[in-house]
């Protein structure tokens, strides 16, 4: 347990190692050996929640370990994580042997590279969540660039070398102003350290901040990606191979969010919450324009793409409205969109197997032809489009409450994206699935396969489950996310300030003099 998340970032690049020197396994041994070894990393995460109880009781970095790498540069191998990491650790972990049993058929050649990427990839983004090295961050934030990009130049569609260059530059382009404002930040406030925990304890001058404020926003923001920063997406969504897109979506755009609650509001807070009214309109503008440009998208895989810019202006809206109930939701709904909108993307890749298309008018009338398959679609879009019962309706109602004493003019043009995703999604749905079998060749299309099942049946039910019993999630996830708003503030007070910080959960009376005299403190 000392070194459990070492287990988890290094276990996955032993494995690509064994696939690129085993030269003798087939292509089904290859399959196999990955999907198994992905699933044992699953089973490894869930350990994680044995320290369930202690992420909801206190704020303290938990699984840490800490070793000296280049200790003449203050660069350490600091890795922990708390509840705002936790789970998307775990949605990482279930999401790859999703991926990979998603792409069982659909990739037949190169299908060593194919896995080796997918390895690597996993490792990189558990690091990603488990680094309080800003160093270190920076590595495995870089590493996540190489096998994407393979992923989809190699195994792509038709302009798939374009989107891949184009998500690379984009991304690379942020990554090197990061780069910067982590070399400033470590020669301005004289720490001398890269370690993440020291450096939020330092004091910069508020003009510094904004600077290098602004050079993670960017970084982050195209990770997202928000609006106008999303032109990358689009593209790679939609020539990447399924498995690309499910992790993609699923986790990599969560790493945006992540950035800017673990990076960048703890070390600049000022800054921070003087660009919190712009960040949350470029949300609440990328909700409603994801949501009416998937109002007339002809490609089914494009349209998910759009509906991502959308549902992710939700959570850069609650993280900038800066209270316990927006943040938390933002958090969850981060877990919420990984879940849907990676079931979506598997089930066009299934479409796309058997037609060959992605287009809506090649279909209709598939409720006729795929009985069980128009069924297990219909759940995932109304998860996607936050249904009372499901997963995203708690992440999209928290956000929307709490961030309504921020902006109320925001949360009103927002609600219109949630009117705006149920009029494309349902659409959607009754074009495709509803009427008369409107093409011949989709007469005899099969319907889900026991491998299918076995994909998309854990986030069905994971979709189901989220939505009746987030008090199973959202318990470990306030302690960190009203620290970071506490320290923030406390940090942009002026001399003599005070602040009163009310948890997400406490309803009913005004607060005691104990209860608000704690929050102070």
């Amino acid at each position: 347990m000392d070194h459990l998340l070492s287990l988890l970032i290094l276990t996955p690049l032993a494995g690509a190692l064994v696939l690129l020197l085993g030269r003798g396994m087939s292509n089904e041994t290859i399959k196999r050996f990955s999907l198994a070894l992905t699933l044992f990393l699953f089973a490894v995460s869930l350990l994680l929640l044995t320290q369930l109880s202690g992420f909801e009781s206190s704020t303290e970095y938990r699984f840490q370990e800490i070793v000296n790498w280049l200790p003449e540069w203050g660069i350490s191998y600091h890795l922990g994580i708390d509840g705002l990491s936790l789970w998307l650790i775990i949605l990482s972990t279930l999401l790859t042997p999703i991926s990979l049993l998603g792409s069982w058929s659909s990739i037949e050649e190169r299908v060593r590279e194919f896995n080796i990427f997918i390895l690597i990839l996993e490792s990189a983004m558990i690091g990603v969540f488990c680094a309080l090295d800003l160093f270190l961050f920076y590595v495995f934030w870089e590493a996540m660039l190489i096998p994407m990009y393979f992923l989809i130049g190699i195994f792509g569609h038709g302009r798939r070398i374009y989107a891949a260059v184009k998500f690379f530059l984009y991304t690379m382009a942020g990554s090197a102003l990061m780069l910067v404002a982590f070399l400033v930040l470590y020669r301005e406030t004289g720490s001398h350290t890269f370690d993440l925990p020291a450096l939020t304890r330092a004091s910069l001058d508020p003009g510094l901040q904004m600077w290098l404020f602004l050079a993670f926003a960017l970084a982050f923001a195209i990770k997202v990606p928000m609006f106008p920063f999303h032109t990358w997406l689009p593209d790679a969504h939609v020539e990447a191979p399924t498995a690309g897109s499910v992790i993609l979506a699923g986790v990599m755009l969560k790493m945006g969010g992540y950035g800017f609650l673990r990076l960048a509001i703890p070390l600049f807070p000022v800054a921070a919450q003087k660009a919190a009214w712009a960040i949350a309109f470029l949300g609440a503008i990328g909700i409603v324009y994801g949501a009416l440009v998937s109002l007339v998208q002809p490609d089914l895989k494009k349209l998910v793409a759009y509906s991502s810019v959308s549902h992710l202006g939700f959570v850069m809206l609650g993280i900038a409205a800066f209270s316990p109930m927006s943040v938390v939701g933002a958090s969850y709904q981060m877990l919420n969109h990984g879940v849907s909108t990676g079931a979506l993307f598997l089930m066009v890749g299934m479409l796309y197997e058997r037609r060959h298309t992605r287009l809506i008018s090649e279909f209709g009338g598939l409720k006729n032809v795929m009985p069980r398959f128009a069924a297990v679609f219909l759940l995932v879009c109304l998860s996607s489009i936050a249904v009372p019962g499901f997963n995203g309706f708690i992440g999209e109602f928290l956000i929307l409450v709490g961030s309504f004493t921020f902006s109320p003019g925001l949360v009103i043009l927002s609600t219109l994206g949630v009117i705006l995703s149920a009029a494309y999604i349902l659409w959607m749905v009754q074009r495709v699935m509803y009427g008369e079998v409107t093409n011949e060749k989709n007469a005899n299309l099969p319907d889900l396969n026991p491998r299918e099942w076995a994909t998309l049946l854990p986030l069905v039910f994971l979709a189901l489950f989220m939505g009746v019993f987030s008090s199973l999630f959202t318990p470990s996830i306030e302690k960190p996310v009203i620290k970071i708003i506490q320290d923030a503030r406390v940090r942009a007070l002026p001399p003599g300030g005070q602040i009163r910080l009310i948890p997400m959960r406490q309803a009913g009376p005004a607060p005691s003099a104990d209860t608000a005299k704690e929050a102070q403190q």
